[in-house]
């Protein structure tokens, strides 16, 4: 990406999300999902780091909220209350522990450490004790000025309307000096309402008729926001309480008194607790990284059992003093960052729209994604099902869109966004002909898919991916031919080349695969791509092309190139390669769809590696064998190598001039054939004997 197409794409973005978080925090209304939100966010977030030259004073990055309603009074926050950076990776922490390392000493380096909220989906406020008396409740605002909700967060049980009293804190606390107990403490933490409300909720605005509310945040903005306390009171809230400010952190504002003494954030939270504030009791310290994935992990698998919603780990430096000399970059603290959960939903670019023909002759577009995590896996493709859906949804190739994982089920495109448009987008129109056969497309009059006729279509297309991946070929162990079946029924591969292509997301909806089993499918389909030659011609499926053809040709030329630009004199001066062979290996490759695969392939990352056998010595030279049956000390393939290594030559049929027939295990026909042409046959022991 230039700088310019970086600056264009980062004033879309900032505009983009500009909008959606005044509705969401403003006018309490959602134009699009929270984690679609958050995936905008990040992708800025890291097109400012890339191009920080673009940087901008109004950009998301650098705000917390949006602009506070009119209809309460305002109130300046003493300190600004910040929000935080996103990271939805294990990578991602990596990464934030390293920058953050690079602001400290070595010393310092040694002594991080972390203290682990979980992040609850609920409003932000702040809390203002006046000499033991709450005198303000405040929503977050922009994060410098708020709203007044004093009255409505009075009605919340889990809100102290005073902190202990100072006699019971002298137990609890030895670090307290009581005569220098703070004039002011204020209290940070999460209004929120548990399921088993938002549901009892839901049940009467469903009696009454009404629309049911979105989601546990916006009941909770909206209840702190009513003008009328008794309206809040009715739907029972909830509050973790997760930050505690004390004259010492307000030296800059003149407030007078004393301090706790707190020296990490995890006392913090025992000090709130102690003065009487709720605080999460599945909080937690990890002492390194290692502890805070932990955290994640338990609590993204767990995260139903608890009876309030969570959307990830807010991940804390514990030691106050190394987190204050970290400071602010715009509105965040470099010491704390948001480590959500994997998204259900996140945006990316539509890099192309391919039409797949399925089992039944049904076409089916396909948008080819830039590869982006929803649910926690990385995907590359999402279904558009038909014509009418992309009209519907007004995708075009090049834009930005939403899309969603909902479960075990291939993704789909929920949103475009056109307001991320660049004019470089172009529409898709399908095709009037079936992209595998050529056969002309028809539309049904009762039907909304185009679909291909040809009752051998299909056949074929599977047939072809199932020699590319076979043994011989690119051998892609765990890629079988249900699995390779199923794939081209939901639309995933149209060609060979697509396999290379997919990720983990791709596969886990298909039946029978679990997370793991996808993980490990994907490495063995990217472990195959570098393979030699030989192989490689072989998987091609040229029409009278086996294995031995394959390797003449390989030892032949060396390169694909050489073979693609050969003429059709080249090839039938090869020996063992007649006229009508030579016809279909350059016809093969005059054909335009085969160059395009190769290129693809290529693209794909598939490397094609010079044949090297080299023969140790002649003494097999002049020799032909054949095998049939399978060999106990190796394999027929290796058996073949050690042949061509001593000079012999392989052939897949017996004829009069075939030397020797080596007979394994069950052998097939080849051996019948060997006794009728009197030729010589050996078993294993009497093979590895002419080895040596």
């Amino acid at each position: 990406m230039t700088k310019k197409e970086a600056q264009k794409r980062i004033e879309k973005l900032r505009k983009l999300i500009h909008h959606h978080r005044y509705l969401y925090h403003v006018l309490d209304r959602q134009g699009i999902s929270e984690e679609a939100l958050d995936s905008l966010k990040k992708e800025i977030f890291d097109l400012e780091q890339k191009f920080p030259e673009f940087i901008t004073s109004d950009s998301p990055t650098q705000r917390v909220g949006g602009k506070p309603l009119e209809k309460f009074k305002k109130v300046r926050h003493f300190q600004p209350m910040l929000s935080f950076n996103d990271a939805f990776s294990e990578e991602d922490m990596e990464d934030w522990l390293e920058r953050i390392s690079k602001l400290l000493a070595p010393e310092e380096r040694k002594k991080i450490d972390f203290f682990c909220e979980l992040k609850i989906d609920g409003l932000a406020i702040e809390l203002t004790y006046e000499k033991g008396v709450l005198k303000t409740g405040s929503t977050r605002g922009d994060g410098i000025i708020g709203e007044d909700v004093t009255q409505n967060l009075k009605t919340i049980e889990a809100i102290p309307l005073r902190p202990r009293e100072e006699e019971d804190l002298a137990e609890d606390l030895k670090k307290i000096d009581l005569d220098k107990l703070p004039a002011t403490i204020i209290a940070r933490g999460e209004i929120f309402i548990p399921k088993k409300e938002f549901e009892r909720l839901n049940k009467e605005q469903d009696k009454k008729g009404l629309a049911k509310y979105a989601n546990p945040r916006n009941v909770a903005a909206g209840s702190i926001r009513q003008l009328d306390p008794k309206v809040t009171s009715k739907r029972r809230l909830d509050s973790y309480a997760y930050d505690l400010i004390t004259p010492a952190r307000l030296a800059s504002q003149g407030e007078a008194g004393g301090d706790f003494g707190q020296e990490t954030h995890q006392e913090e939270h025992e000090i709130l607790k102690t003065l009487g504030f709720k605080t999460n009791p599945h909080n937690k310290y990890c002492k390194n990284l290692a502890e805070v994935f932990d955290f994640h992990k338990f609590w993204q698998e767990k995260r139903e059992r608890l009876p309030y919603e969570i959307d990830g780990v807010v991940v804390i430096v514990d030691s106050n003093k190394i987190f204050e000399k970290l400071g602010v970059v715009g509105k965040a603290p470099r010491g704390a960052i948001a480590f959500k959960f994997a998204l259900k939903q996140a945006t990316t670019i539509v890099e192309d729209i391919k039409v797949q023909v399925g089992r039944t002759g049904a076409l089916t577009p396909v948008a080819q994604l830039k590869p982006v995590q929803v649910g926690g896996v990385t995907i590359s493709r999402a279904t558009l099902h038909n014509e009418d859906e992309i009209k519907r949804l007004g995708v075009k190739i090049g834009d930005t869109v939403i899309v969603g994982r909902a479960g075990d089920v291939i993704p789909d495109i929920i949103k475009v966004l056109p307001e991320l448009r660049t004019g470089k987008e172009r529409n898709f129109r399908m095709p009037e002909k079936c992209p595998v056969c050529g056969t002309k497309l028809i539309k049904p009059e009762d039907e909304v898919v185009w679909r291909c006729l040809n009752p051998k279509c299909f056949a074929k297309q599977r047939r072809y991916f199932h020699h590319f991946v076979s043994k011989g070929a690119f051998n892609a162990i765990g890629l079988g031919p249900k699995i390779i079946d199923k794939l081209i029924e939901e639309g995933l591969v149209s060609d060979p080349a697509d396999i290379f292509q997919l990720e983990e997301g791709d596969i886990i909806p298909l039946e029978r695969f679990a997370e793991k089993s996808a993980q490990n499918l994907i490495e063995s389909i990217r472990s195959r791509k570098k393979i030699n030659l030989a192989r490689f011609i072989y998987a091609l499926g040229i029409r009278n092309v086996g294995e031995e053809t394959a390797l003449d040709l390989a030892e032949f030329f060396g390169s694909l190139e050489k073979i693609k630009k050969a003429s059709l004199e080249d090839l039938q001066g090869i020996r063992d390669i007649g006229p009508i062979v030579a016809k279909s290996i350059y016809d093969w490759f005059q054909q335009k769809r085969n160059i395009e695969l190769l290129d693809k392939l290529r693209k794909f990352g598939v490397e094609i590696e010079s044949l090297k056998i080299k023969a140790k010595s002649l003494k097999l030279k002049g020799l032909t064998f054949v095998l049939t049956g399978s060999l106990e000390t190796m394999t027929r393939d290796e058996a073949k190598e050690r042949i061509r290594r001593l000079g012999g030559e392989i052939s897949e049929s017996v004829s009069k001039e075939t030397d020797y027939v080596i007979v394994g295990k069950e052998p097939g026909s080849k051996f019948n054939i060997a006794k009728k042409f009197e030729v010589k046959t050996i078993e294993e022991r009497e093979f590895l004997n002419i080895l040596h």
